[in-house]
């Protein structure tokens, strides 16, 4: 009990940056929600498009503007190289289409005339230039069996108006489960930075001279204090874990109570416990309570750069990825964006999801492992 009241007083002392990198956590998540749902909505625009038509507007040709300009916004400048130039520089068209002189004539007979073209190479260019070719296509096979001109723009009217009906049949909500990763993704740096800075304090707290005494010369034995000391430090990253899950609750929203949700848990549950292994072996490593900081600028901050908690794992370069390897919180990141792109949560969906918690699982057995080396020898040289 004393060990516990003791862990509280320091735990007191520490509140204060707990609660600042909650309210990171907070901030962070919200704004980020907030512009997912700003970039969500799309709007169809239409190409703007130059037409310069050298042969006369009737048949075949005429038809071919028809398509154009009901699929576009036909743009109308002055018919100089100069104006044309600059529309193209200026964006001001993204497309422009020559028409050549005898279009129609050529056409009819089988010769295939060649339409001219200049493009911005963008977006707007690129969708003009299939609307185009697509035609041609079509147009270029029906010219082979049909003669008259009107039959011939008929078939090629019928082809080019139907569109094919596209079933969405995935009930999968992408925006939700985006805001779930990010959430997630940014506890990583409260998860670390929260463990290590609270634990770090409390162990070099406890092997102050005065408290180092106090507990040699006490009834109770060496294993039982560190027991408790475990003990009370589990409890309180449990506590802390507890709380970065209700305020994804909140945060998130309904995709928390689904079978999704479950997983982000019990995989930053499992993450907790490994930041609780690492901060026990930071602290049996460091005595100095003002290096404290700096470590969690190295662990906290480096890991969560490097995994992806802050930029996204697919912006980041392959080397830092390879490097990040070697740290746990590239897995827990990891799980949390292959979540958000599984449909259905079943064994084979799971499959990599549960090697890298296995993974992780790992990290917290070998930094338990290794703080156990180092308190036996320490007490050794004591």
């Amino acid at each position: 009990m004393t060990v516990f009241k003791t862990f509280l007083k320091v735990l007191n002392k520490a509140k204060a940056p707990i609660i600042m990198y909650t309210v990171f956590l907070i901030f962070f998540a919200r704004f980020n929600m907030q512009t997912s749902d700003n970039s969500t909505n799309f709007v169809a625009t239409k190409p703007d498009v130059l037409i310069i038509n050298q042969d006369k507007e009737e048949g075949i040709t005429k038809n071919l503007v028809d398509y154009i300009s009901k699929n576009s916004n036909i743009i109308e400048i002055e018919e100089s190289q100069d104006a044309i130039d600059d529309a193209l520089f200026y964006r001001d068209v993204n497309y422009i289409i020559y028409i050549p002189n005898n279009y129609r004539q050529d056409f009819l007979a089988g010769k295939k005339p060649e339409i001219k073209i200049k493009s911005t190479g963008d977006y707007g260019s690129s969708l003009t230039e299939m609307m185009l070719e697509r035609y041609i296509k079509v147009a270029n096979i029906y010219q082979e069996d049909i003669t008259l001109e009107e039959e011939l723009i008929n078939r090629i009217n019928d082809t080019l108006e139907k569109e094919t009906q596209v079933e969405i049949t995935s009930k999968l909500d992408t925006t939700q489960l985006s805001k779930a990763s990010f959430y997630y993704n940014f506890a990583n740096y409260s998860i670390l930075a929260g463990c290590v800075y609270v634990i770090c304090l409390i162990l070099s707290s406890f092997k102050e001279e005065k408290i180092a005494k106090r507990t040699i010369i006490s009834s109770m034995n060496y294993k039982t204090h560190n027991r408790k000391l475990l003990l009370s430090n589990s409890l309180f990253a449990i506590i802390l874990w507890g709380i970065y899950v209700i305020l994804s609750f909140v945060l998130v929203g309904n995709i928390m109570f689904t079978m999704h949700g479950l997983v982000y848990i019990m995989n930053s549950f499992v993450f907790t416990m490994c930041a609780l292994t690492l901060a026990f072996l930071i602290g049996n490593l460091v005595t100095n309570k003002n290096a404290i900081n700096g470590i969690i600028n190295v662990v906290a901050l480096g890991s969560s750069f490097l995994c992806g908690a802050f930029v996204p794992m697919e912006w980041l370069p392959d080397s830092v990825l390879n490097i990040a390897h070697i740290l746990p919180s590239y897995y827990y990141i990891k799980n949390n964006e292959l979540l958000k792109g599984i449909e259905e949560i079943n064994i084979e969906t799971m499959n990599e999801i549960i090697i890298n918690i296995g993974i992780i699982l790992l990290f917290v057995i070998g930094f338990a492992i290794i703080t156990n080396i180092i308190s036996k020898k320490k007490r050794r040289i004591g």
